[in-house]
């Protein structure tokens, strides 16, 4: 596809505190592998193979996983006295280029994005959270947003009514807004497009992409919305990851498209 995934992966995830308190969020494993793994096999599934993940809380845990990755995939031999070692099969493992970027732990979520800018460069790209898994067509969603001709398009989905809100006509977001009281219909599900303008409207660290900049995007028809009614599932609470992981071990993931 030729088009880079920035997926957030440094939040405290304090909901899910059994987990995290010695794992960030995205590292928690659904079926024996991290969250963030069945992610990036969904944007692999569809063409893309270049990723600048986000790190912040326990961001080492990351890179050790990806830095250990081929290995965890492939038997070794190892000489102790030499300090050698030979992998049986050097291939295993994905064809993936996968930039690993400290983000800082106190950063918010358009404060990531405006710093994984480094590695984007004038380019259109992806972009979602490090705790959800969908069956959403990247490819579709790709087609759609060109289509539509906007700065950004966000997928937009139906689950509880705790998340941010959408107001949609003909393609359209009419207004956002984040995690109101009361909400019902369509709400930000992530898996997001971005053209690279969209970096300009975040000022820092502290800025909240779903904040100021989407905001500010829905109000000038610069953003659109992908919608897509197929599943989607956040992993917010303990709940909803016994919930992903009796789906996986029930061989019926839905989000499992490769």
């Amino acid at each position: 596809m030729g088009i880079p995934a920035v997926l957030l992966a440094g939040g405290l995830g304090t909901r899910l505190r059994e987990e995290t308190d010695v794992k960030p969020k995205p590292m928690v494993e659904i079926g024996g592998h991290p969250i963030l793994w069945h992610i990036m096999k969904q944007y692999a599934h569809h063409g893309v193979d270049e990723f600048v993940i986000c790190l912040g809380y326990k961001g080492d845990y990351i890179k050790n996983f990806f830095l250990n990755y081929k290995s965890r995939q492939s038997g070794l031999s190892i000489d102790l006295g030499g300090g050698q070692y030979t992998m049986h099969n050097p291939e295993a493992g994905e064809n993936w280029k996968v930039h690993l970027l400290e983000t800082g732990e106190n950063s918010m979520t358009g404060g990531r994005i405006r710093r994984a800018a480094q590695f984007l460069g004038p380019r259109r790209f992806l972009a979602t959270y490090g705790d959800g898994v969908s069956d959403i067509d990247i490819g579709e969603l790709v087609r759609f947003h060109e289509e539509q001709g906007r700065t950004a398009t966000i997928s937009a989905v139906r689950p509880p009514a705790r998340f941010g809100s959408l107001k949609i006509a003909d393609g359209a977001v009419e207004a956002f807004e984040e995690k109101p009281q009361v909400g019902e219909g369509w709400i930000n599900g992530g898996f997001m497009v971005f053209e690279p303008g969209v970096v300009d409207l975040i000022e820092g660290d502290a800025t909240i992409l779903e904040r100021s900049p989407l905001e500010t995007l829905a109000a000038t028809g610069q953003l659109s919305a992908f919608q897509h009614d197929g599943f989607w599932q956040c992993m917010d609470t303990i709940r909803d990851l016994t919930f992903l992981r009796e789906l996986w071990d029930s061989g019926e993931a839905p989000w499992k498209r490769w």
